[in-house]
C-alpha cells in the first residue's frame, strides 16, 4: 500500500501496529537505505530491513522518501493567525500547534513575550488545559520575559519589563510541572543568581536572553544553573576585543544550548557558520523559529501589546524597524542552513529536532529509535514535506508529488 492510502482511521489510533516502508531514514544518528520505521502504540518500535518485515503487518509504502525525526521548536509565538499573547487560550495553543504541524514541527513550546501578570498567568493557565487535553504537538510553554534587560528590550515593551520579586518566583515555582516543560528567558540585570538556582531546582529550564550582561557575570549564572541561551546574537551583549559578552559565553562555555533563527535576516549568514565552527560542547546550536502568528496565513500586520507589526518581504518589524519576530516556518530554517550555510543535512536535521530535545532535557523526542515517540516527517528528496506525524498519527498529510515514485 502507498503512503496516501493511509486509512484515515489510523490516524485515530485504531492501527495499533504498523510500518512505513522508505528509500531513506535518518534516525537521528545515521541514514539507513532499504529500511521500515515499524510502530506500535504510537511509539517506535524500531527501525527493520525490509526483507525482516513481518509478512502479517501492514506496510505503507513510501517511495524516493526520507523519513526523519519530527521538528522541536522551543520557541514560537504564533501561527495560523493566533499570537500567544493575544489569545492565550486553549483555542490558541491548538491553532498554533496545527499550524506548525504543517511544516514539520511535532513539538513545540507556545511562547508568551513581556506582557501585563495577567496574561501571563492566562498562559499558563492555557498550557495548563492543553497539556491535560493531550493537544499533539503542545511539549510546555516558554516564557519569555518579562524579566529581562530595558538596554537589550528588542520588541519587548519597556512599560511591561520589570525585575523578579519573591512574589514571582513562588509563583513560578507553584507552578511547575503544571503545564509541562517550562522554559524561562530572564536577564541577570533583572533576576538574582539565587532565583536562577531555585527555578531549576522547580525543573525550570533558565536561558539567559534579551540582556546587555558580561561574560564574567554569564558565567556565573550558568555556574548557578542556566543552561540555555535565548536567540544567539539577537537581544544581547556582542563579542568584542575585551569583552566576550553573552555572544562569546554562548559559543565557550559548553554547558550552553543556544537557540539560532535561521532566517537570513537575525543573523548574517557568516557569522551563523562562524559560531556553528565555534561553539563548544557538549552544548550544541539548534534553531528556533520565533514565529508570529503570520505563519500559515496572508496576514500582513497584527498587533502586539498594543503596537502594529508589520510584514514586508519576509521580515516582521514594528514602525521603527525593530524586528519584531521571525517569519519563519521550521522546515525554511532547515533548508537555509542546510542550502545556504553548506550544514550536512544530518546535522541540520539534528538542529531542528535532537540538539533543541536535549537541551529542554526531552529524552523522548528527537530521534527515531526503540521506545521514544513515533514523532516523524515523509520528506520529499527536495525537502518537501509530504506528511507529519504524531504519536504514530497522521496529523497532516498532502498528496505524493513530483519526486515520488507511484
Amino acid at each position: 500500500m502507498n503512503i496516501d492510502d493511509f486509512p484515515p482511521e489510523a490516524g485515530s489510533g485504531l492501527l495499533r501496529r504498523f510500518a512505513i516502508r522508505a528509500a531513506l531514514i535518518f534516525d537521528g544518528d545515521n541514514f539507513l537505505q532499504g529500511h521500515a520505521l515499524v510502530l506500535r502504540e504510537g511509539l517506535v518500535e524500531g527501525l527493520a530491513p525490509w526483507s525482516n518485515i513481518p509478512e502479517d503487518l501492514p506496510v505503507f509504502d513510501a517511495p524516493d522518501a526520507l523519513l526523519t525525526p519530527g521538528f522541536v521548536d522551543l520557541q514560537v509565538n504564533g501561527g495560523g493567525g493566533a499570537l500567544f499573547n493575544n489569545q492565550p487560550t486553549l483555542k490558541g495553543i491548538r491553532r498554533i500547534c496545527e499550524t506548525h504541524a504543517r511544516y514539520g514541527t511535532t513539538a513545540l513550546l507556545p511562547t508568551v513575550i513581556t506582557d501585563r501578570p495577567d496574561i501571563m498567568k492566562a498562559c499558563m493557565a492555557a498550557g495548563s488545559a492543553a497539556l491535560a487535553a493531550g493537544i499533539p504537538g503542545f511539549l510546555g510553554l516558554h516564557l519569555e520575559g518579562p524579566h529581562l534587560s530595558l538596554v537589550r528590550k528588542g520588541t519587548h515593551h519597556p512599560a511591561l519589563i520589570r525585575e523578579m520579586c519573591p512574589e514571582d518566583l513562588d509563583f513560578y515555582i507553584g507552578s511547575s510541572g503544571n503545564f509541562g516543560k517550562a522554559l524561562i528567558t530572564i536577564a541577570p540585570e533583572n533576576v538574582s543568581e539565587s532565583q536562577v538556582t531555585a527555578l531549576v531546582n522547580a525543573r525550570f529550564v533558565v536561558s539567559l536572553g534579551h540582556t546587555d550582561t558580561s561574560f564574567e557575570i554569564a558565567r556565573r549564572y550558568v555556574g548557578a544553573g542556566a543552561s540555555m541561551v535565548t536567540h544567539l546574537f539577537n537581544a544581547m551583549s556582542q563579542m568584542g576585543n575585551r569583552e566576550p559578552g553573552l555572544v562569546g559565553a554562548a559559543l565557550a562555555l559548553g554547558e550552553v544550548s543556544c537557540g539560532l533563527i535561521a532566517d537570513g535576516f537575525h543573523v548574517d549568514p557568516t557569522s551563523m557558520s562562524i559560531a556553528l565552527r565555534a561553539k563548544q560542547g557538549p552544548g550544541r546550536v539548534f534553531l528556533v523559529t520565533d514565529a508570529m502568528s503570520t505563519i500559515g496565513t496572508q496576514n500582513r500586520r497584527f498587533e502586539l501589546n498594543g503596537r502594529t507589526v508589520y510584514r514586508r518581504e519576509g521580515r516582521l518589524t514594528l514602525a521603527d524597524g525593530t524586528l519584531a519576530g521571525a517569519d519563519i516556518d521550521m522546515l525554511s530554517c532547515l533548508r537555509f542552513v542546510h542550502r545556504k550555510l553548506d550544514v550536512p543535512l544530518g546535522e541540520a536535521l539534528n538542529m531542528a529536532s535532537l540538539y533543541p530535545a536535549e537541551a529542554l532535557g526531552v529524552t523522548d523526542r528527537g530521534k527515531l529509535a526503540p521506545g521514544r515517540q513515533g514523532d516523524f516527517l515523509v520528506l520529499s528528496p527536495d525537502l518537501e514535506l509530504h506528511s507529519t506525524w504524531i504519536g504514530g498519527r497522521c496529523i497532516y498529510k498532502q498528496k505524493m508529488q513530483r519526486g515520488y515514485a507511484s
